[in-house]
This record gives C-alpha cells, structure tokens and sequence, in this order.
C-alpha cells in the first residue's frame, strides 16, 4: 500500500489522464452539442465519467480505498440519506434568500421567454452532473486519504481551500466570494462527515444550486442562466444579497451554513455516533 502522500499524488495523475481519455472519447458527442447549457452538462458529464474512472484505477493502483471508504458504497446511499442531502441543500440556500427578498432587497421581476418547469427539469439534468464531478474531485478520494493520513480537520481545510480555488475564474470571483465558496466546502466537507454519505454532499451540493438556478433564477457563483417568467434582481448591499455571485455570496448563506452544521451535529451526538 503506498504512503497517503504518494496515493495523492497517483490520484491525481490518474485523474487528469482520465479525463483526457474520456474527452477524447466524447469529442464527438461535444462537437454536436451546441446550446451553451448543453455543452455545460455534456462536459459535466464527462468531468463525472472519467473522476469516478480515476477513483477505480486509483484503488487498485495505490491498493488503498474502496467505494465505501470514499462514502460512495450501498450504505451511503440510504434514501433517508439521500433525502437530507436533497433537503438541506435547498432549505440553507431557500430561507436566506427569501428573508432577502422579505426585506426588500431582492425583488422578482418579469424575465424572459419559455417554459420555467422545462427549463428547471434541464437544470437538473447540468446541476447533477456538474455538482458530482465537483465533489468526486473535492471529497472523494483525495478527502479520504487526507482523513485516513492527517485527520479530518486537515481534510476539511485543505479540500474546503482547494474548493474554493476551483471558483477563482468565476465572474465576479473577489475575496467575499471566494471566502463564501471555501466555507461552503467546509459544509459540504461537514454533511459528509456527519452522513458518512459522499451522495448526500452531491445531493445537498446539486440541490443548492438548483435552488437558486431554477427557482429563484439567480446566479450561481458568478455564473447566469435563462431567466424564464421572471429572474432575481438586486437591489441591495453586496455583502447582504452577494452581488453577481448570487445568493450563496452572502452573509445570510453563511450563517445558514453554519445553523445547518450545528444541526447536523447535534444530530449525530444524540445518536450516539463517532
């Protein structure tokens, strides 16, 4: 078995060769594709094929780790699991931005042409994709050797910092963004660690984004989408409403994460879990 160092390492030579083999492969299905969303799920798609393709390789290469060691086995992925990922991903980034709205701050106003409920349905259909690439890469293995290695404090820091590293070509990337995005990976590093469920840091991750893409239409992380019937505008402080980052840009995100993390943890100390 190698040293965690060496099986970071391998990991992550594994996985940039992955992904050129597997883009490589899709070429084809990519230069079809020409909506920008349609690119956008197809590279996703991609991103997700060829991360989880490295984390197999990189098990039997480095022979440390499975899919139940990363969170991904049958047990991680109990529908109450599931359930709670889904759920806390869309209530911690819902009730900040409807408190916003409440004062005033935000407003719906008139948007653009179409089908909001087709337009939410093909959001799903990028979101997912995107969110798990992002947390194969983030809290898979990489958050598991450094676990298993050096603690889960160190863990959460260094994959939360690199989280947050991920966002810096994003519109509108500044330090309070960037800030938010690494604290945001402290959460999510947090749901995994109090499920034991790398599927409910996907769910919660792809159900925050959602939330904001197709229902309140805003931003997420810098990044616009279609506006179908009506579209989130901003009229107030930066610090409050996030700005052209979106709603997880702001200090209400922030403490909502942190609520929803002492929640979690209680919850698990109650049960009596370590």
């Amino acid at each position: 078995m190698l040293h965690a160092p060496w099986r970071i390492v391998l990991f992550l030579l594994v996985a940039g060769a992955a992904v050129m083999v597997v883009q490589a492969m899709a070429a084809p299905l990519l230069l079809r594709t020409h909506s920008p969303l349609g690119r956008l799920g197809a590279a996703a798609v991609v991103l997700s094929v060829a991360l989880a393709a490295a984390h197999l390789v990189t098990f039997g290469l480095a022979r440390w780790g499975s899919w139940e060691a990363v969170g991904l086995g049958r047990k991680a992925a109990r529908p109450r699991t599931l359930g709670l990922g889904t759920v806390l991903g869309m209530v911690t980034i819902g009730i900040p931005s409807l408190l916003v709205l409440a004062i005033g701050w935000y407003s719906l106003e008139p948007g653009g042409e179409g089908s909001a409920p087709a337009h939410a349905l093909r959001l799903a259909l990028v979101l997912l994709p995107a969110a798990l690439w992002e947390e194969l890469l983030a809290r898979g293995y990489l958050f598991s050797t450094l676990r298993e290695r050096w603690g889960s404090p160190v863990a959460l820091v260094v994959t939360s910092v690199g989280f947050g590293l991920l966002h810096l070509e994003n519109a509108g990337a500044n330090l309070q963004a960037v800030a938010q995005v690494i604290f945001a990976g402290f959460w999510l590093g947090g749901i995994l660690l109090a499920t034991g469920s790398l599927y409910a840091a996907w769910l919660a991750h792809a159900a925050w984004n959602w939330t904001m893409a197709a229902l309140l239409h805003a931003p997420v992380s810098g990044t616009p989408f279609s506006t179908p019937g009506w579209e989130l505008r901003d009229s107030g402080p930066d610090w409050a409403t996030g700005g052209v980052w979106g709603p997880e840009g702001g200090v209400f995100a922030l403490v909502a994460m942190s609520l929803t993390l002492i929640y979690l943890f209680m919850r698990r100390a109650r049960r009596g879990e370590s």
